[in-house]
Order: C-alpha cells, then structure tokens, then sequence
C-alpha cells in the first residue's frame, strides 16, 4: 500500500498530490513491490505521534488486515517515532519516503563510490532511527533491509557501533574522491569539454544519451535507473568532440542524507563546461519538476549557471498531442535554448547538437600563444580545437592567435605549464 499525506499547505505548493502519489507508486515499483492500493490521506493537522489522523489510520489498519498488506509505504517524512507508532497502529512494516530511496539506490548502485555514498546515507538515516534493524550487513537481496523479509539476519546496533562504520565509509570514500581527483585531471589533459545531463528522475536522460552518443546505457521507464555517472565522446557537426556526461536523476524531497552523500557523484555537474536540463514535458508536473531541478543546481553552488539560462531539451514530445506539440516548437522559436525533442524516436536530435556547438562556439574567445617550435603536438591540437587566425614564427618558437574556449584555453595552458 501507499499512502501520500495531503497537508493544507501543499495547496499552493505548485505540485498536484495526484501527481505526488503516482511519484510515490513508481518509486515503489522501481523496487519490484506490487503496490495493492495507493491513495491520499488529507492531514488538516499533523499529529506528532503519527502524522495522520487517528481515524485515518485506524481506516488503514483495517485495509491493511483484510488486504493482507505487509508494507505500508508513506510519501513523507516520518519521525522515528511516528514511524514506530504507525507500524504499531498498521501491524505492518512502515517505511516512510527517506527509507525508500535509499532501498532503491541500495539496489541500484553499482560503482565502488556509489556503493559507499549509499552505504553512508542509509546508516545516517539508521542513526536517526534510535536503534532499528540494521540488516544490511548480512542482507540476502539488495537495498537495506528496511523492507524486512524471510532468511534476514536481524543485528542489534548501537551508535557507537554506527558511528565507526560511519567513520570508516568517509575515510573509504575519501579515497575513492581522490582517485576520482586523478581521473578528473587525466580528463583535463584530454582536450574535451564537458557537457553534463540533469534533469528530474525518468526524464529520459539516459535515453537521449543513447540517442547522441549511440551508447547502450540502461534506460528503462522507471525511476532512478541510472544511479552511476556514464561518459561518452561525443563528436558535435563541427567536427568539435565533447564528453556527455549522464547523471542521477533528481526528485523532490531528496533525502538530506543522499543529498550529502552524493556531491562527490554530482561534482560531475559542477566540473562540466555546459549544463543541459532535460524536461519531461508530457508530465503534468513538468514545470514543478524544473523548479526542483534548479532548487538542487542552487544548493550545489551553480546559482550564476541556472540564472544564466540553461539549454532546456523538452523531452518526450512525442507523447503530446499535435496542439501541445506546436505550442513546445513555438517556445522555441521564441527562445533558441529549448528544444523540442523525442529521445525515443529521435526528433529534434540534429537541432541539439547543433544549439551545443553553437553555445561551446560563442563562448571562444581570441588569446595569443606561445609554443616552442619543436612542440608539434601542442600546435596542431591548436590547429584541431581551435580556430587559427594568425601566426608567424621565429628560430625558437610559434607565435599564434587562436579562437578557443575559455575551458580549453585552461586545458591548454595546464597542459604547456604543468
């Protein structure tokens, strides 16, 4: 079962609970969990022993016991102690909208670093708990055992004993940061800029991604299906190659915990070049979802670039009828930085990648470098990422005015200097 808490003031909030709880029912199917019923529970006054009403939840109890439901998913916040309260009241497994992101991404992530960034958000999240099952020492399926279930060990954990295991994730993954630094610096001697996919979770990034890149990476319609950054060389209609970046979806109410745990995932974001939002236009909450996608771009300090005007891909046109349809294409002729495109079918593909060459193009700018004579391979990367427009030489070195782009007047520049 899931249940979406309606509270007076998300009257204005912009979202429709209808949309909110559909939100809900995907996240739980993206575990593999049969939603049997989901619904809206009107709050008119949140309760500190159980968040809803008494006689709601005594409603629920008695659909939980003739339905024979084991978990009872709440969209919200829960206290520990409502949520203990709850499972009391329900005489079922309660698992409030924190705990089940952090089973999704328990399940999902893949790389070492993801691992260890979901490892440190759920046992912060535990630590909230008090003192509640700690399973996923000894777990038999993914996720963190928040789910309970058949075969599962249960280990009493105090916070001392968290805390040290907490100790040690950020010292593990301090070292994956590092080694990620290194990667990062490598990148940086490829000549390349980077362009970074973001957008609200199942708005198709990974499919578009696919669709630039010829890539192959997992795109399915469900959320949080990409949980680790994938890069790919893209090579743009100038004949300019760029590295395409797909990144976590994000969503409303992100956990706290996973906001922190995942900067060192979302420093991918803050070292590209370019930042491209891509929108889910068929979804009736699309606009609330770009505000959520700029509320956590802010959070990571890239207020200037969302203030800026990011290139905004509206996808999914293809399952808009002909009126809205033309209504997206007209936005863009009114403003060169969306673009209508199908990620599925493939429309609107040539125009992006057009807009991308055009936005990394207008930001090049005339700078005079000096190269010694002997060093071919600095000057003919000149020759083959930028754009040449003077040079005269003497016994020692080249003296060249080129047109680059500010990123790759950097590369260059760390490149001949180290």
């Amino acid at each position: 079962m899931v249940i979406r808490p309606v509270f007076k003031r998300e009257a204005d909030a912009g979202r429709l609970p209808e949309a909110r709880l559909a939100e809900a029912v995907g996240l739980t199917d993206a575990i593999d969990l049969k939603v049997e019923t989901a619904e809206l529970v009107p709050v008119s006054r949140i309760r500190p022993a159980t968040l809803i009403g008494e006689g709601a939840a005594e409603r629920l109890a008695e659909l939980v016991s003739e339905r024979a439901i084991e978990v009872v998913i709440v969209d919200s916040h829960l206290s520990p102690v409502q949520q203990r309260n709850l499972e009391r009241s329900l005489k079922c497994k309660v698992i409030d909208r924190t705990g089940l992101i952090l089973e999704i991404f328990g399940e999902r992530a893949r790389t070492r670093e993801g691992r260890l960034q979901v490892d440190l958000a759920a046992l912060s999240y535990q630590r909230s708990r008090l003192v509640r099952s700690w399973t996923h020492l000894e777990r038999q399926r993914g996720g963190f055992g928040f789910m309970g279930g058949p075969g599962e060990t249960q280990i009493e954990a105090d916070r001392r004993m968290i805390g040290e295991r907490i100790t040690r994730l950020k010292r593990e993954l301090e070292e994956v940061r590092r080694t990620r630094e290194l990667h990062r610096r490598a990148r940086r001697r490829v000549p390349y800029p980077i362009i970074a996919l973001v957008g609200y979770t199942n708005a198709g990034k990974s499919t578009l991604f696919n669709t630039l890149t010829r890539a192959e990476v997992v795109a399915r319609d469900q959320l949080f299906a990409t949980l680790d950054p994938t890069m790919r060389v893209l090579a743009l209609p100038s004949g300019r190659k760029v590295i395409l970046s797909d990144t976590v979806g994000f969503v409303s109410e992100l956990p706290t915990e996973l906001v922190a745990a995942f900067r060192a995932t979302l420093e991918e974001v803050l070292e590209a070049d370019l930042i491209v939002h891509v929108r889910d236009v068929a979804h009736p909450d699309t606009v609330a979802q770009k505000a959520d996608v700029e509320s956590v771009l802010r959070d990571l300090g890239l207020g200037d670039v969302v203030d800026g005007g990011l290139i905004e891909v509206l996808n999914k046109i293809d399952l808009l009828d002909e009126g809205d349809r033309e209504e997206q294409r007209k936005k863009a002729a009114r403003d060169p930085s969306f673009v209508p495109v199908s990620a599925l079918t493939g429309e609107g593909r040539e125009q992006l990648l057009a807009l991308l060459d055009a936005r990394l193009g207008a930001a090049r700018k005339a700078v005079d470098m000096t190269v010694p004579i002997e060093d071919g391979a600095a000057i003919s990367w000149l020759y083959a990422h930028g754009e040449v427009t003077e040079r005269h030489d003497d016994e020692r070195f080249a003296h060249i005015r080129v047109k680059l782009d500010p990123a790759d007047a950097s590369r260059f520049l760390r490149r001949l200097h180290p």
